[in-house]
């Protein structure tokens, strides 16, 4: 199989054709009605963006490239990447030219470390990570080759060499604002024998005897790769792209949407609701315990953090992952068996209630625990790990857009006066 450059080339010029004959021959087809509900509260499920490189199917979860999740959980992130931006997993070879590719671009400048080291310790990692981001900008090939003029068709090219450099380098500066903001030594270097989420996992520091944190990282890393276009970070790198902003502008766009409460940090609150748990019981309480403290935070107007899903409508795949490789690694661990017993109760609780739409959980609701067992306790840093892992899709959807010309996007506003004259004059306005 070919280097990921080589099979890019040979299958973006039919792909790009098959997309410009769509759009011209059924461009005035319409996707959707929008109704003012949508318009008003965020676009929730309004179709109107391409993206191939993923979906969220209510009923199955994640598919990337049409293929669920569930069957990938033993792929390395490298394999992610390449099938991310083609369709297909990679062979032995296309898989080592691809890991040789991140190793030789590995070196992160020395100027990166000095503005890490400049930003305040306290500062909140996902800050320090994003600033990081935009200082290893100054090295992008797609922003000198498009001032030198390259051509439109070249456009993916050089974001795809921006997109190898960024990766190759992302997990040596994540590791090092760990060690750094928590202080917990001098950082570690790389080590170009390791795969890249093994590499990310021994710079971190974490003690691991029986290699059992390596496997995670591999796990999280494929399992928070990409989410289809329209989550928050997904949308925000988008729009920046869309501009022609570079791939590391466009990437730190997307970490900062990240850092949101709303988005990255359900999976700090998951850990938090839980760690209560076990501090209010001291230890794990038993089912009855458990469905009285989750309705006393129903009660109170709460919600209780990684049931439900803006999509699915089903277990999100993703937390069977993490829920199987904790039964076979930490049963016993008292954070995970909260989890576990949150899996048996929590669901009938919110049925009763009557009141979410969908009662599942979703990938928040164990990844915490995990990585707590495994003693990083820091819940301010897993963000960054989501930030790292979601760089996979965010970069390959940027690639993917510049090789599919895809335009700048500009929907178009209105205001509230325009909104209540248009709702005045609609059909059964007046009813």
């Amino acid at each position: 199989m070919a280097a990921l450059q080589d099979k890019l080339a040979s299958s973006i010029p039919a792909i790009r054709k098959e997309l410009q004959s769509l759009v011209k021959q059924s461009g005035s087809a319409k996707l959707a009605d929008v109704t003012v509900e949508q318009a008003c509260m965020g676009l929730r499920s309004v179709p109107s963006m391409l993206c191939d490189t993923s979906e969220v199917d209510p009923n199955r979860g994640l598919l990337i490239r049409g293929r669920p999740i569930s069957e990938l959980t033993n792929k390395l992130p490298e394999e992610i990447f390449y099938y991310l931006l083609t369709g297909e997993l990679p062979d032995e070879d296309a898989l080592k030219s691809l890991q040789a590719d991140f190793r030789k671009r590995a070196e992160v400048p020395e100027h990166v470390w000095t503005v890490i080291n400049a930003v305040a310790e306290e500062a909140h990692p996902m800050r320090t990570l994003s600033i990081a981001t935009l200082s290893l900008g100054t090295e992008s090939v797609f922003r000198r080759r498009y001032t030198e003029g390259m051509k439109k068709e070249e456009y993916w090219e050089t974001a795809l060499e921006d997109a190898l450099t960024l990766l190759a380098r992302l997990p040596q500066v994540a590791a090092a604002i760990y060690r750094r903001r928590y202080k917990l030594g001098r950082r570690i270097p790389s080590d170009p024998k390791l795969d890249w989420a093994a590499d990310y996992a021994q710079m971190l520091g974490v003690e691991d005897p029986k290699g059992e944190f390596t496997r995670l990282m591999r796990l999280y890393m494929t399992l928070h790769c990409d989410h289809e276009g329209g989550n928050a970070s997904a949308y925000t790198s988008h729009v920046v792209s869309s501009t022609l902003a570079d791939p590391f502008f466009a990437f730190a766009g997307g970490i900062n949407a990240l850092a949101g409460p709303l988005h990255g940090l359900a999976n700090q609150e998951c850990l938090e609701f839980v760690l209560g748990v076990h501090k209010k019981f001291k230890g794990v309480p038993d089912a009855d315990q458990m469905r009285e403290f989750c309705w006393d935070v129903l009660n109170s107007g709460r919600v209780i953090p990684g049931y439900g899903h803006a999509v699915l409508r089903v277990t999100d795949p993703r937390f069977t992952a993490f829920h199987h490789f904790g039964k076979l690694v930490c049963p016993n661990d008292e954070i995970f068996r909260i989890v576990d017993l949150g899996y048996e109760v929590i669901p009938e609780v919110l049925k009763k209630q009557g009141k979410a739409k969908n009662v599942c959980p979703n990938v928040d609701a164990g990844s915490g625990a995990l990585l707590y067992h495994f003693g990083v306790t820091q819940d301010t840093y897993y963000t960054v790990f989501f930030a790292v892992s979601r760089a996979l899709g965010l970069l390959a959807q940027y690639i993917l857009d510049r090789a599919l010309f895809i335009p700048l996007t500009r929907p178009k506003s209105f205001t509230l006066s325009w909104l209540k004259n248009f709702v005045k004059q609609a059909p059964g306005a007046n009813s």
